[in-house]
């Protein structure tokens, strides 16, 4: 068994929502639908996904916009974030009119995720690691067998998350960073929120925010 995955950047932002499911059983989730709600509807259809759940890293707008409307068409519960993340999710309709996207109405999750939580889908068990300080509830999701993590606006490709948002934190996301993330393997593979793919060893050897310090001779 093992897991797949599709990234499907949505948005005027290019955010990376993840279609990924079990080969074995074609269950799946959907990881921060943003928007562009009917061509994640037709993907997840070519791809013969049965979804079982959207998952949510944060409440930004570019994460979690086509969220309602989704979860609507394929008849699935929402899970998570963090609940600390209600501050953004309660905030949509701001953000819609901050950022010039269409409107999105505040709502609640199904089910909020903590940290120690297990995310499953057919034969796939994903676990929920807390990662603050991009925002306060982000998470992270990592599966341990296939040496994947999704990770939202923690981690990118030769940069970190941004800090400078209400409620954001740059010291506490270093931490989460160094202290969450790279204890798992520097094997591992992520997607990010944007941009392209990368591992937490590539990041660890050049990421001019988060890599290792370089030893003293």
């Amino acid at each position: 068994m093992s897991l797949k995955y599709q990234v499907v950047p949505v948005t005027s932002f290019s955010q990376n929502c993840s279609i990924v499911w079990c080969d074995e059983t074609m269950e799946g989730i959907v990881v921060d639908p943003g928007g562009d709600v009917q061509q994640l509807a037709a993907i997840i259809e070519e791809l013969g996904v049965k979804v079982v759940n959207l998952v949510l890293t944060h409440g930004h707008l570019d994460h979690v916009g086509g969220t309602v409307p989704l979860a609507e068409i394929l008849n699935v519960n929402i899970v998570g974030p963090h609940k600390a993340d209600n501050f953004w999710l309660q905030g949509l309709e701001n953000q819609s009119q901050m950022f010039g996207f269409p409107l999105c109405k505040a709502f609640e999750p199904n089910t909020w995720l903590e940290e120690g939580d297990k995310v499953t889908f057919g034969n796939q068990v994903i676990d929920v690691i807390h990662t603050p300080g991009h925002t306060q509830g982000h998470v992270v999701l990592f599966s341990e067998q296939a040496r994947m993590a999704f990770v939202g606006d923690v981690l990118f490709n030769g940069a970190i998350g941004r800090t400078d948002f209400p409620q954001g934190d740059f010291n506490t996301l270093i931490a989460s960073i160094k202290t969450k993330l790279w204890p798992l393997g520097s094997d591992v593979t992520f997607v990010p929120g944007h941009g392209p793919e990368s591992t937490f060893g590539r990041e660890r050897a050049s990421n001019p925010f988060v890599a290792d310090e370089m030893p003293l001779y």
